[in-house]
């Protein structure tokens, strides 16, 4: 019998990073708002009591990046006017400028060399997908997000008063023959207020929380840590430094499926990293869904400007006939950036949705609709 850890971790929205991602995504969505053909590169850094936004941005939309900003902080619930990092005392710097024409030709249908919208940028994309959970996803990251996510909903919910935004988890699984079989370890750290201590945090995490979000994945005889370090008063972006694009692992499948390093968030779905990454994880879904694996992995290239992808590979790990599927695969999907835009209806308000808790496992999004295919 083979043995295994495997752990992934999580962190809330109120992570530093996170509230780049939500900040940038919520410039996206107020683009698209208004004019669903906005070309978007968004980054965002934040620190003690400054925003700064970045990138390249052309669009017909007329964009109060001030108060999109302040909401978005505001939402993640950093409103104590006596920390640094404040909705309504925070400072902003906006360094964006429009999307560089030669970029432009060849993405554009009308002016590509393809004569096809192209692809934003070269790159790799991947997508995974397993049947050892319900959402089809290794079961570490879905554990992991539960935790992050169940202390966002008790925090904002007041059912915690001494819960703040900024929060981070990680959950060790034990596989048995690739099968998860136990949970090993859990680590949950939260901020916190002054009052609280790490006793008291500790019974609602091990009385409350844990036993609550992970359902019968939670074990009492699993050694659990929670704030290891003592305390987690001052957190998020008043402490440290947050930058869109530094959780791409916990955006997606927890180290488990493979990234092609292009981070997801403030990308307008011309930009392949994002939209490619999402079409993979549907397709690979609908490979295990139909029964042709167990698991399976979808990994396509790009080369700028280009609409066909260079490259299309199917990876089944051994659990179903990888030819059949990958035959399936090139049969039944198209790649090109406007077919895949156009097939999970991409051009639309939905990027602040998709910010925290992981892009992919969750009901809602058009690459997590249900499989509705058969095996051949």
């Amino acid at each position: 019998m083979s043995q295994f850890t495997f752990t992934s971790e999580s962190v809330s929205e109120g992570h530093p990073d996170k509230v780049c991602d939500y900040i940038s995504d919520s410039v996206l969505d107020a683009c698209f708002e208004q004019d669903a053909h906005s070309r978007v590169a968004c980054e965002t850094l934040v620190k003690s009591d400054h925003v700064v936004l970045a990138g390249e941005i052309t669009t017909n939309a007329h964009i109060d990046f001030d108060r999109i900003v302040r909401q978005a902080v505001q939402e993640i619930g950093y409103c104590d006017r006596s920390e640094p990092f404040c909705d309504t005392t925070l400072k902003l710097i906006s360094l964006i400028t429009k999307q560089s024409n030669e970029i432009s030709q060849g993405v554009t249908a009308e002016t590509s060399q393809s004569g096809d919208q192209g692809a934003g940028d070269q790159g790799i994309m991947f997508g995974y997908a397993t049947d050892e959970s319900d959402e089809m996803m290794p079961l570490p990251i879905v554990l992991a997000h539960k935790l992050t996510y169940g202390l966002a909903q008790d925090r904002k919910a007041n059912k915690v008063t001494f819960l703040r935004p900024d929060s981070k988890s990680q959950v060790s699984v034990v596989y048995e023959n690739n099968e998860p079989k136990y949970v090993s370890a859990i680590v949950v750290s939260t901020q916190h207020s002054r009052q609280a201590d790490q006793k008291q945090i500790t019974e609602y995490v091990r009385e409350d929380l844990g036993p609550r979000v992970l359902g019968k994945w939670w074990s009492v005889d699993a050694p659990l840590f929670v704030n290891p370090t003592g305390s987690f008063i001052h957190g998020g972006p008043s402490a440290d430094a947050g930058v869109t694009g530094r959780k791409i692992i916990v955006d997606s499948y927890g180290g488990w499926g493979r990234h092609g390093g292009g981070a997801f968030s403030g990308k307008d779905p011309s930009k392949v990293d994002r939209s490619s990454a999402y079409f993979c994880r549907y397709v690979a879904r609908q490979v295990v869904g139909a029964g042709l694996a167990k698991k399976a992995e979808i990994q396509v290239g790009y080369a700028i400007g280009m609409a066909k992808p260079v490259s299309v590979k199917v990876d089944t790990f051994g659990t179903g006939d990888e030819h059949l599927a990958a035959e399936y695969v090139m049969e039944t999907f198209d790649f090109r950036p406007r077919a895949i835009i156009e097939k999970l209806d991409l051009l639309r308000p939905i990027y602040r949705t998709t910010t925290n808790y992981g892009h992919f496992g969750r009901t809602g999004l058009p690459w997590e609709t249900p499989v509705a295919v058969a095996a051949k």
